[in-house]
């Protein structure tokens, strides 16, 4: 409260009024002795500037008397035709013979306008979405895809979303698309499929810079899918099989050497004791008669037939 009451002070004194932060502001946010002001200052900051603190001329003065003679003739009727209900999530932004009307977007609840000379927009402030249709892009390692996207925004100025641009909606989803295929056309597509999280947060940012002086705030930017021509995709396909053949292969050739070194260790073990091979003389016969089979293979020792050479 001390930093608004020295900002009032400051104004009333005639100093230079308080600039516009360059982030966009709720105008609720604003303490209603500065909304003056503040308002006074955007105006100036706006690429389509406002005439809400201009006085109006002696036409508009004659007007302005005709269109309250015309409410007192017509009471009570005139006072229901004046009347505008807003909801919640609803502003309005109301002009006078053309002119923006002093005090910022009206709403929510009941607003009043007068007849003939008032007109007035409704702005939805909710948060509303839209898809990027899936845009062709050149990557940096010159390969065609296609790339779609969702993007989410809000109202935060209805007034600027009116007066600023002739289509906000119309608008993002333009710059939308554009940004998507600038940015995407910058990476190589191994990197597109790896950081989509990285590109919707780029995208966002950019978007939300560029509509901030339309009044609108990007609040978030998916990448949905990443559409591959065919030939590429069977391409792909046809690497990574050969790929993973490859790791087979090796994976087995190491369980083959891994193998041999143990028979080669039990071998040199059973080399140094003889009684170890009939054990396992034994043990295998005790195997085969455990199957149940109708022949028996009963393995030749090898040093039998090397004397019998002899």
């Amino acid at each position: 409260m001390d930093k608004y009451s020295e900002e009032s002070k400051d104004g009333i004194s005639g100093t230079e009024p308080p600039r516009p932060p360059e982030s966009l502001i709720d105008l609720d946010m604003v303490p209603p002795f500065m909304r003056a002001s503040f308002l006074g200052a955007v105006a100036t900051e706006r690429n389509v500037p406002t005439t809400e603190n201009v006085a109006p001329n002696l036409l508009e003065k004659i007007f302005y008397l005709l269109s309250v003679i015309l409410m007192v003739i017509t009471f009570p009727i005139s006072v229901f035709m004046c009347l505008v209900i807003l909801q919640e999530y609803q502003r309005a932004v109301i002009l006078r013979l053309g002119r923006l009307r002093p005090g910022g977007p009206r709403g929510p609840g009941l607003v009043f306008t007068f007849p003939c000379i008032d007109s007035y927009i409704k702005v939805d402030l909710r948060t509303t979405s839209f898809d990027v249709s899936p845009q062709e892009i050149l990557t940096k390692d010159m390969v065609t895809i296609k790339v779609d996207a969702v993007v989410y925004y809000s109202i935060k100025q209805p007034i600027d979303a009116v007066l600023q641009v002739f289509d906000h909606r119309g608008a993002v989803e333009l710059m939308a698309k554009a940004t998507l295929r600038n940015v995407a056309g910058t990476h190589m597509l191994l990197d597109l499929l790896m950081s989509k999280e990285t590109l919707s947060k780029r995208i966002e940012a950019i978007l939300d810079d560029c509509t901030e002086p339309w009044g609108v705030r990007v609040e978030r930017v998916e990448v949905k899918e990443i559409l591959l021509p065919d030939q590429l995709r069977r391409a792909l396909a046809v690497e990574q099989e050969a790929l993973r053949e490859a790791k087979a292969k090796v994976a087995a050739a190491f369980g083959e050497r891994d193998a041999v070194k143990a028979l080669k260790e039990a071998a040199d073990i059973m080399e140094t004791n003889p009684i170890a091979l009939q054990l396992r003389y034994l043990q295998t016969l005790n195997t085969i008669c455990n199957d149940k089979t109708l022949s028996y293979v009963f393995p030749f020792p090898v040093d039998i037939v090397k004397k019998l050479m002899k």
